[in-house]
């Protein structure tokens, strides 16, 4: 008799301490994704204060590119020209959050593949080339990786 509530009493405890242990587990992982939800956060806030920085510059119409890349002053592009390239800026600052929000697994496989099929189609309008062949250098190698395993329509 006495030998069966040691055992239930070993069992009892042996519960608990996996009981306490399941909880830690759990927590470890609750951290552990809101830490990765607060990096996106500031991820999503640096693209946020590029685009207000480029919205500047879409509002003044000055063409952001050659001001802020090329430090050319003197420029001589139309109004349409200047509002594409901005334009194409605005795109890959966005394509670059949404590709980190990917990688964070904080957005879903088939909303992914929809904006990577949007990727493809802003790396191939081949008058904007030069402004992603720019910008490249500044892109993580994984994001690089991605839009450059994509067809390539302008070589």
């Amino acid at each position: 008799m006495n030998m069966i509530k040691v055992n239930l009493d070993t069992w009892l405890q042996l519960l608990g301490m996996i009981g306490v242990l399941s909880g830690l587990v759990f927590v470890g992982l609750e951290l552990q994704q809101s830490q990765r939800i607060a990096i996106a956060e500031q991820q999503q806030a640096m693209a946020a204060a590029s685009m207000s920085l480029l919205n500047s510059f879409i509002e003044s119409g000055i063409d952001h590119q050659s001001v802020m890349w090329e430090e050319n002053f003197d420029y001589d592009y139309s109004e349409a020209e200047i509002a594409f390239r901005n334009n194409h800026h605005s795109v890959w600052y966005v394509y670059e959050n949404d590709f980190y929000q990917y990688t964070q697994r904080l957005m879903d496989e088939s909303t992914w593949l929809a904006k990577l099929a949007g990727i493809e189609r802003i790396y191939n309008m081949c008058s904007g080339r030069e402004i992603y062949n720019r910008r490249a250098p500044i892109f993580s190698e994984e994001f690089r990786a991605i839009i450059e395993s994509l067809p390539d329509k302008c070589r």
